[in-house]
């Protein structure tokens, strides 16, 4: 389906498929493990997507912005995956976005699992790509290149609270993103 839909932003197909809102899996406070989890506030107007309270204005302001895009966005990760940890918006190019269901993986504050998704919203295909790096550096990062109407992704890693999410398309023979997003709100 991801190269099936290349109409501005998420694609009016895709949010069509995608409309109904991820069920949570977390708590907003705790999460299985009974360690302290991320906090969140809630988006309002869509059912089960939230933001994580420490994350950028500019990750709300573009969560906000169009919360059905977000929704869909959450949805392409998976059930559960349905807290933002980050968002960043590169021109008209694309949009990434990170999300987490809140989980514990490891003893650490920040061994969160982490979904990473990079938006095409160009409404072309275009050759771009998503890589996930975790906060470990033994871990291996994980990535999706190649040539793609609508999105690249997702990818995820189990303890990616704090890591990068490395973003990239090319216009023809031009780098049009080639940026990075620190997952989540680190020390």
């Amino acid at each position: 389906m991801k190269n099936l839909i290349g109409l501005g932003g998420v694609g009016a197909a895709l949010l069509a498929a995608m409309m109904i809102a991820p069920a949570a899996s977390a708590a907003d406070r705790s999460d299985r493990n009974g360690s302290a989890s991320i906090e969140v506030v809630h988006v309002k107007g869509v059912k089960g997507v939230k933001v994580d309270k420490r994350a950028s204005a500019e990750t709300r302001r573009i969560i906000e912005s169009d919360v059905r895009v977000a929704a869909a966005a959450a949805n392409v990760c998976g059930s559960g995956y349905t807290i933002s940890t980050g968002a960043a918006r590169y021109g008209t190019h694309g949009t990434t976005y990170t999300w987490t269901n809140g989980a514990s993986t490891g003893d650490s504050y920040y061994d969160k699992p982490i979904c990473a998704v990079f938006f095409n919203d160009t409404g072309s295909a275009r050759y771009m790509g998503i890589r996930l790096k975790d906060n470990y550096t033994a871990t291996p990062d994980v990535q999706d290149f190649g040539t793609f109407s609508s999105y690249a992704g997702p990818v995820y890693q189990n303890r990616g609270y704090c890591g990068q999410a490395y973003s990239y398309m090319k216009a023809g023979s031009s780098v049009v993103v080639d940026n990075y997003l620190t997952v989540g709100s680190c020390n």
